[in-house]
């Protein structure tokens, strides 16, 4: 009987505490535990993994030398969220933000940075406004199942397409291994 009661009371004190803050008691007790999850509320997202960034930022800074260019080189993933950052010997002060944000970038819009330059022109608002953006040649985004979950950014060369052929490079050290 004893359990009971101070169940009962608890329930009671809910029923007060809700009352004074203007809820009532079913909405301040616990909610019944929740259904096994499902397709419906639960999403599987495919990420590269830090082994994979890791190839990749590897693969940029070797062929950054082969090219004799000093170079940052940044991997985002899906959500643009910072996976990895190198920045090589000698690349300037810039070059790490560069590379962000064109991975940023080519990961947002699921292309390279280099087609996506048109699109930030003309009067009013463009998608040049979007934070964290930077259209300038260097981004390319990582795909697998045909949508990006990644994006790898190089910045540093003194043409974007330069740093683009670099970025390049780093996607092609894991091309064969993605699904």
């Amino acid at each position: 009987m004893r359990k009971l009661n101070t169940v009962v009371g608890m329930t009671a004190g809910l029923a007060l505490v809700g009352g004074a803050i203007g809820i009532s008691a079913a909405q301040a007790a616990p909610a019944a535990p929740a259904a096994a999850p499902n397709a419906a509320v639960v999403q599987q997202v495919n990420v590269l993994s830090s082994d994979a960034a890791m190839k990749v930022a590897d693969a940029v800074q070797k062929e950054a030398a082969k090219q004799k260019q000093k170079v940052a080189v940044a991997i985002v993933d899906r959500s643009g969220d910072l996976r990895l950052v190198v920045k090589g010997d000698g690349a300037g002060p810039q070059t790490v933000e560069s590379a962000k944000r064109k991975a940023f970038t080519a990961v947002s819009f699921g292309q390279p940075t280099s087609k996506l330059a048109d699109g930030a022109t003309g009067n009013g608002p463009t998608t040049k406004d979007i934070p964290g953006t930077l259209f300038l040649a260097g981004g390319v985004p990582v795909a697998s199942g045909g949508a990006p979950i990644a994006g790898i950014g190089v910045g540093g060369a003194p043409q974007g397409s330069i740093d683009e052929s670099i970025a390049q490079a780093g996607l092609k050290a894991i091309q064969g291994q993605l699904r």
